[in-house]
């Protein structure tokens, strides 16, 4: 009697395999994400010193445990999902065209205006970060109303400034220009 073995692949074939089945399994690393997170959330809440500011059966413990243990929850039912085949459906209104190449100068300029916000916030304020950050965003994804555009970030910025600081009560940084405001 003898047996046959089945044919090796050559590993060049195994990877492209091996990436075939990544490729249509890909839903698996939302599910490692939400184990991820989960495991943080219990960890974080199951850790948390809270001998003296629980006063009955419901504590600030309850939230974050109940949280942390549903992503754990959706993260199992989830990747059991995706074994046996099923796939999220694609959003019926999703006009992206796959086959096309990221727009890598949209990215990098909207990276730069949120690093931009960051560095500028203390030294300028929030009203006139925030109105860089509202008019270079608009910019990056395609606006030119060059003569529309700052007058509606600066307007949103102190908007927004005046309804954390003033109503409320969240402090932003004013800046300079609140001295004079």
């Amino acid at each position: 009697m003898t047996t046959t073995e089945p044919p090796i692949e050559p590993p060049a074939a195994q990877a492209s395999t091996r990436r075939a089945w990544l490729r249509e399994h890909s839903e698996l690393g939302v599910c490692v994400m939400l184990l991820a997170l989960g495991a943080v959330v219990l960890t974080d809440a199951l850790t948390m010193d809270v001998a003296l500011t629980q006063r009955g059966p419901v504590g600030p413990r309850t939230v974050p445990v109940a949280v942390g243990t549903g992503l754990l929850v959706v993260a199992v039912l989830l990747a059991v999902d995706v074994l046996r085949g099923g796939r999220g459906e694609a959003e019926g209104g999703e006009d992206i065209d796959l086959s096309e190449p990221a727009d890598w100068r949209t990215v990098l300029l909207l990276a730069g205006v949120f690093l931009a916000t960051a560095v500028l916030i203390e030294p300028v304020g929030f009203p006139v970060a925030g109105a860089l950050l509202f008019w270079g965003a608009a910019y990056a994804l395609g606006s030119r109303a060059f003569h529309r555009d700052p007058l509606i970030a600066a307007g949103l910025s102190l908007v927004t400034y005046a309804v954390f600081n003033n109503l409320l009560g969240v402090p932003l940084p004013g800046g300079p220009l609140m001295g004079v405001l």
